[in-house]
């Protein structure tokens, strides 16, 4: 059933036609037939200068100057896909990073770099355990999207200040724990991998959670905007889109991961729910119980 879902391109295709679909296609064939200035939103994973393997096809690690040209040779062909007040985000592991910022400076306006807490990983016995990764935030021109208030965090109050009228400053006065809503920096220590018990869980290498997309698609589009990942992987950024009111096109090479992508985009039409977003808020983690605790507001209220 998944499987006829999925499409390959074999001639220039109108966004109608591959609207709301998963391209089933190595990128380097997709991208000489994808419509010109379409996208509103590229948020791009793709595979890090390490040896890994995705489900029997491995990527190998290789020198910095194949590295870069590697990048570079598909960066330069998805540019005529956006829209001129598009933007963009590049994730990145620490070493990846080092070699993909000058390229990204190459094509883009880069703007800020977002460095995101993984609380899993493995120790090591001689070096600082590796427990973050980067997303690059770029545009395409001095015009673009941001809407700051739809990404502020919850945080808890440590010392709730009160005015002259004793009313909460800056906070909510919710009872036993008192929470305010902060501006978002470039320095996030809410997110949670995925595990085996969250249901957006899959046995891909790299997955990225959906709360961390959500960030992004929040901040980054309106409604009704396209959003494309080129390395669609088991299909986060295609699920979130969906559930949040965006159009996407994926493209990814796997026929495995991309039925998966499918599977759970089916799911979001059960469950639209992201985990650490409710309400129209992200929460700090640990905060499943004041969550539901919290009087409700519209969806509208933090736009």
């Amino acid at each position: 059933m998944f499987l006829q879902r999925l499409i390959s391109l074999d001639c220039e295709k109108l966004p109608s036609e591959i609207l709301n679909r998963t391209i089933c296609q190595d990128l380097f064939e997709a991208l000489p037939y994808l419509p010109k200035n379409f996208v509103d939103l590229l948020i791009v994973d793709p595979p890090y200068n390490l040896t890994k393997d995705f489900n029997g096809s491995k990527f190998r690690q290789c020198d910095r100057s194949t590295y870069t040209a590697w990048l570079d040779s598909w960066i330069s062909q998805l540019k005529p896909v956006l829209k001129p007040h598009a933007s963009v985000y590049f994730c990145a592991d620490w070493a990846t990073s080092t070699v993909m910022y000058p390229v990204l400076e190459k094509h883009f306006t880069v703007r800020n770099r977002i460095t995101w807490e993984r609380e899993k990983g493995r120790g090591a016995q001689a070096n600082w355990k590796n427990a973050s990764e980067d997303i690059w935030f770029c545009t395409v021109s001095e015009t673009y999207t941001f809407n700051v208030n739809a990404v502020k965090l919850k945080r808890q109050v440590m010392a709730p200040y009160r005015d002259l009228a004793g009313h909460p400053k800056d906070w909510d006065d919710t009872g036993s724990k008192n929470y305010r809503l902060t501006h978002p920096s470039n320095l996030w220590t809410d997110i949670t991998v995925p595990f085996w018990s969250m249901t957006e869980n899959t046995d891909h290498p790299t997955q990225k959670p959906e709360k961390l997309v959500a960030k992004l698609l929040l901040a980054s589009s309106n409604p009704g905007d396209v959003v494309l990942d080129p390395f669609l992987g088991s299909g986060t950024t295609a699920v979130v889109a969906k559930k949040l009111g965006r159009q996407y096109v994926g493209i990814e090479q796997d026929p495995d991961y991309c039925c998966l992508a499918e599977k759970r985009l089916a799911l979001a039409d059960e469950d639209p729910t992201i985990q650490g977003y409710a309400d129209g808020v992200f929460w700090e983690r640990n905060t499943l119980a004041a969550q539901r605790s919290c009087p409700k507001k519209s969806m509208s209220s933090e736009a």
